[in-house]
């Protein structure tokens, strides 16, 4: 009997047999039938084309039947705790070792499972002979590294991803000062990831960090060090939010927003090595609470469409390196020190069954008409009663169309229930409404439109450029302008731009991209970087930015102006 999971999400076929193959078995299993209520998780994530996964060791792997069984039955993606890190499979400069890393691959091809290779450039467990070379023959040991590691497994159709980059941030945000960026400076994250599709064109290529679950300075760091790179061209694929928690601290509760603005970014998002950890011994309290974070974070996943899965570090207490790290705290994982499911397990299970239906076919119910206010020559802002959700993937945010006849361009999306629309023309009439969506994709009805005419502009000469912004997202205290399209109007090329946009009372900003900015009081100047300021005639490029903002204001920037020398 085929089953429904031998086609797992994000596996690709590696020869045109099996591309045929997996077609075939396509046509019989996909969309994947819902699990019943009992089955173990993999089959519930499955069934909602998501994986759970778990990181394995090679000795439990071996000597203990219970932790093996579990790992088989359990999970459909699995990544190797150790044995895929450099000091295991590289001790020793071009001296390879991957008896390891090939028993982790084939438990998992034994057992359908894909495997998400863990890690190839850490400041960690990364031996001494790499950490002494200089510029020159650490970036080719680096890039040796990547491909014979990456290479091993590139026609292996279990091993779909790769955390290429892990952990390049400070908590601030600034970029770690490891002995990889004090050697060869920042350029060493773009390479690796270069190297890596290099050494496998079709794998899914991550940057993994943690305490980045939440929208903080380094999460925002995160982001627009993947804006940057992916302008550049360079395949980021996925970012990785490693999700080790504790109920002492309290949740991360823009976990879903965070992950819904970077997967605004074209990436795949996923949580790789979420365990929550209390303060021992425990207690029935403490389950409770734990169980509660692991299905708020597994629940946010499955509302994020470009959530791909959840990794869990580990499954049972009895291997966890939670109390080695953190003296006096423990018991993190969904089983106890002797194999038995806890609260936490439940709890996974019902967020990944979701009440046993597995398929959201059910759109948001339609937004209420919008109201417009705060009309200027470049932007309204505009509000709406909230749609619902009973699908059970839950409302992801909503998106602002003009009324254009056939094609109704995307004026902006936001993650509530109101948006401030910027890069609007003066004088014109803007006929607008909103559909909601939720976190199966799923579209509403459209709304009824709002009807506003914009007021006239400053009268002044037009420069040889325009800009115009897009609000990306946007939540209680902040929001992400991306992209800011600068284009040249004029009939010859310019060299160098020049954008000024005025901020609201109270806001600031907290990062930016593809441009370099300077602020003085409220206004803001943004100019082009090296790479981005030749503009031919009718040539464009953008840049992007973050801003806070009080709690409960709903303002945003507008009023973009643009000049070049």
């Amino acid at each position: 009997m085929l089953s429904s999971t031998l086609i797992r999400p994000g596996t690709r076929p590696r020869t045109l047999a099996a591309a045929a193959l997996l077609g075939l078995l396509a046509v019989f299993l996909l969309p994947a039938g819902h699990a019943d209520a009992s089955a173990p998780l993999r089959q519930h994530a499955a069934a909602r084309g998501k994986f759970i996964g778990t990181a394995l060791a090679t000795g439990q792997l071996s000597n203990e039947t219970q932790y093996r069984n579990i790992a088989a039955t359990e999970f459909n993606q699995v990544t190797a705790e150790n044995a895929m890190k450099w000091d295991a499979t590289e001790p020793s400069q071009g001296q390879f070792n991957f008896s390891g890393a090939d028993a982790i691959v084939n438990f998992a091809t034994q057992n359908n499972q894909q495997v998400h290779g863990h890690t190839l450039v850490w400041h960690n467990q990364t031996p001494g002979w790499v950490q002494g070379l200089g510029a020159t023959a650490m970036r080719s040991a680096m890039q040796n590294h990547i491909s014979q590691v990456v290479g091993r497994y590139a026609d292996n159709p279990a091993v779909v991803s790769w955390d290429v980059v892990n952990e390049v941030f400070e908590e601030n945000g600034n970029l770690r000062t490891s002995f990889w960026y004090n050697t060869l400076g920042q350029s060493y994250i773009a390479d690796a990831f270069r190297y890596a599709r290099a050494a496998d064109p079709n794998a899914r290529l991550c940057i993994n960090d943690y305490n980045v679950e939440g929208i903080n300075a380094k999460s925002t760091a995160m982001y627009n060090l993947v804006a940057s790179l992916r302008q550049q061209n360079v395949p980021v694929d996925c970012v990785g939010f490693q999700s080790h928690l504790a109920i002492q601290y309290g949740f991360p509760t823009s976990l879903q927003q965070n992950l819904e603005r970077f997967a605004a970014l074209g990436v795949q998002v996923r949580i790789t090595e979420v365990d929550i950890r209390m303060q021992t011994p425990r207690t029935s309290s403490k389950d409770a609470t734990q169980a509660t974070y692991y299905r708020d974070v597994v629940q946010a996943c499955m509302n994020v469409n470009a959530c791909a899965g959840v990794t869990i570090w580990g499954f049972t207490d009895r291997y966890s390196w939670v109390p080695d790290t953190f003296p006096g705290e423990g018991a993190a994982l969904i089983y106890d020190e002797n194999y038995q499911q806890k609260p936490s397990y439940t709890a996974v299970h019902d967020a990944l069954d979701d009440g046993g239906d597995p398929t959201d076919t059910t759109p948001p119910t339609a937004p209420g008409t919008p109201a417009a206010s705060n009309v200027t020559a470049n932007s309204a802002t505009l509000t709406w009663s909230a749609s619902t959700d009973s699908g059970g993937s839950g409302l992801a945010g909503y998106t602002v169309y003009r009324e254009q006849g056939s094609t109704d361009p995307q004026l902006g999306q936001s993650s509530t229930n109101s948006i401030t629309l910027t890069g609007l023309s003066p004088s014109t009439q803007y006929q607008v409404y909103v559909r909601a969506r939720d976190g199966a994709g799923n579209l509403s009805t459209p709304s009824s439109t709002v009807t506003f005419t914009t007021t006239e502009g400053d009268g002044g000469p037009e420069g040889p450029c325009t800009a115009a912004g897009t609000v990306q997202t946007q939540w209680g205290n902040g929001y992400v302008i991306q992209p800011v399209t600068v284009t040249n109007t004029g009939s010859s090329a310019i060299n160098g731009w020049t954008v000024t946009f005025t901020l609201p009372a109270g806001h600031s900003i907290t990062g930016s991209w593809n441009a370099a900015f300077t602020t003085s009081g409220q206004t803001v100047t943004a100019k082009n970087m090296n790479y981005n300021g030749n503009l031919g005639p009718n040539a464009g490029t953008s840049f992007g930015f973050q801003v806070s903002r009080p709690n409960g204001n709903t303002q945003t920037v507008s009023g973009y102006t643009c000049a070049s020398p």
